[in-house]
């Protein structure tokens, strides 16, 4: 990681991009066990990703080499990326998630599996993005079971919308893909129309969504869902070569 004023941190297209937005997440925290608590006292320094004012990161520094980057955005309790950083070694997964509980118990697993391949960041993810990113540091992102706000007056603030996926075009490499996954048809029908109107994202779906992946973990939250009858929504999308 590498200090930079806000000018150089910001010295690309999203200098220009808005300074405020609606968040996309609740301000909850949950209860923190004594393990997590523990966690992230010991173990943020080695896994944690400063995003401190004026900072950039530099992922090849922190995983000590470059390669294939997923990010994952709003974790939860980390069973997802845990998961597939234990499937995929030689894969890299930065998760951002900004409630202290998950990224304490992603800490507590990182330590008992000894994983080298996640780093953690606790912060906005457009901030994130937006400032503390400089570089097409991403070939897969993916957000799963989001926040739906499914009320009319709070759709500005799901995650899924414009602003983010300028912000994707600028961080990620192209041809890399986008996969969302909800058990809210209104959201996967919102989600679909957004990535559908910008020319840049081409659906991998023949028809609307795609089948759910294998390299998908079932976690406790989904097994939950569909035990009380609720649809899942897989949907992928390819970043084209933006010229």
């Amino acid at each position: 990681m590498s200090d930079h004023t806000e000018e150089e941190a910001t010295h690309d297209d999203a200098a220009t991009l808005p300074t405020k937005w609606p968040k996309s997440f609740l301000r909850r925290q949950g209860h923190t066990t004594r393990g997590q608590k523990r966690a992230l006292r010991e173990l943020w320094p080695d896994f944690g990703l400063d995003c401190s004012y004026g900072t950039t990161v530099d992922l090849p520094s922190s995983f000590g080499r470059t390669g294939p980057t997923t990010l994952e955005v709003g974790f939860g309790m980390g069973e997802n990326i845990v998961a597939n950083a234990l499937a995929d070694p030689a894969r890299d997964f930065v998760g951002v998630e900004v409630h202290k509980p998950g990224i304490g118990a992603v800490l507590s697993a990182i330590q008992e599996h000894e994983l080298e391949n996640v780093r953690l960041v606790r912060h906005d993810i457009i901030k994130f993005l937006r400032d503390h990113v400089t570089t097409q540091a991403f070939d897969q992102v993916i957000v799963f079971f989001p926040e739906p706000w499914p009320e009319d007056k709070d759709i500005k603030r799901r995650l899924i919308r414009p602003l983010l996926l300028d912000l994707l075009v600028m961080r990620m490499r192209p041809g890399g893909s986008l996969h969302v996954a909800t058990d809210v048809e209104g959201y996967a029908r919102h989600a679909l129309e957004v990535l559908g109107q910008d020319p840049r994202w081409t659906n991998q779906a023949a028809v609307d969504f795609v089948d759910r992946p294998e390299w998908r973990p079932l976690t406790k939250y989904e097994k939950k869902g569909m035990a009380e009858g609720r649809s899942i929504f897989d949907l992928e999308f390819r970043l084209d070569d933006v010229p």
